[in-house]
């Protein structure tokens, strides 16, 4: 089967949440998550946060036959 409780959902959203059926297979599956509580919002990125970023990827030249760039897969296709 498709692994999802529709049961499950169906009692959460039609009588939990009160829903009316057709707002209710409106919803997508992550809209009828948050509803439930079950989908935390990300946290806000933070200025520290971009300083761990910036501390762990350094904006650096790798060498110097590698045109300047850190990946190995070289310069972005511009077309």
């Amino acid at each position: 089967m498709s692994g999802i409780d529709w049961r499950g959902l169906m009692q959460s959203g039609l009588h939990g949440l009160q829903l009316d059926p057709a707002v209710f297979w409106r919803l997508t599956p992550v809209e009828l998550r948050i509803m439930l509580g079950v989908e935390q919002a990300a946290p806000p990125f933070t200025r520290a946060r971009l300083a761990e970023l910036a501390a762990a990827f350094p904006d650096v030249k790798k060498g110097q036959n590698d045109a300047g760039y850190r990946n190995d897969s070289g310069p972005a296709d511009s077309t």
